[in-house]
């Protein structure tokens, strides 16, 4: 009973280190949208991830401005970006998309921001009759699981990003082909129409410039 309840407290404890959000977001043409996230303090490592889902060409503007009013990261025309950088001021810090580059299009953006306390001085949950040794290698433990967890995380959002790219491109695609075969179709009836059109006038063209009368016809005869 004591290694679960161990093992619990710290899982609370190391979820207790990390705060995260993860948004997708719709952006309208010349639209500009903020997001923003709170640092308590300096030190702190602050993880921003993003990808264009889908609209246009699959790229936006970005920019993250510290609480000084510092630009810390920008960026225009990125499809997706994954970063990670320290608070060096405490406050409130702003992550902007912008869209004012599109005129029509909308852009739907997958983006994450986490703010991770590295610090480990807190005093660790303990019970008796554990060694600290043995409470250390558990927590290197976790926090491998976690590091590993957080590939995970990352690798399925770059795989789904793909997914929908090639699935946008791929409905692209079959809309292109659709309306080229409707139009091939269109003039293929019209080139038709305009062939039985022609030889109907030529022929109507012949009958009236060649005129044969009956009357002629028999007089020819006679002589």
């Amino acid at each position: 009973m004591r290694t679960p309840l161990l093992l619990c407290s710290l899982l609370g404890y190391i979820c207790s280190l990390v705060s995260a959000t993860a948004l997708t977001y719709k952006l309208q043409p010349n639209e500009k949208a903020c997001f923003f996230a709170n640092a308590d303090q300096k030190g702190l490592k602050l993880a921003f991830y993003f990808a264009v889902q889908s609209g246009g060409s699959f790229d936006i503007d970005y920019e993250v401005v510290g609480p000084n009013g510092k630009v810390v990261l920008d960026g225009s025309k990125e499809r997706q970006g994954d970063f990670v950088f320290t608070a060096k001021e405490q406050g409130e810090y702003r992550f902007c998309f912008n869209n004012e580059m599109s005129t029509f299009a909308e852009k739907m953006v997958d983006f994450e921001i986490t703010v991770e306390n590295e610090s480990r001085d807190a005093q660790l949950p303990s019970k008796q009759g554990t060694s600290p040794e043995q409470t250390s290698a558990l927590e290197e433990s976790i926090l491998k699981i976690s590091r590993d967890l957080s590939t995970i995380n990352r690798n399925q959002k770059y795989f789904r990003t793909r997914e929908n790219r090639n699935m946008s491109t791929v409905k692209s695609t079959e809309s292109r082909i659709f309306n080229f075969s409707v139009a091939e179709s269109a003039l293929m009836v019209s080139m038709a129409g305009l062939q039985v059109f022609i030889v109907r006038f030529f022929f109507q063209g012949a009958r009236k410039a060649r005129p044969i009368s009956a009357n002629g016809a028999l007089e020819a005869y006679e002589a």
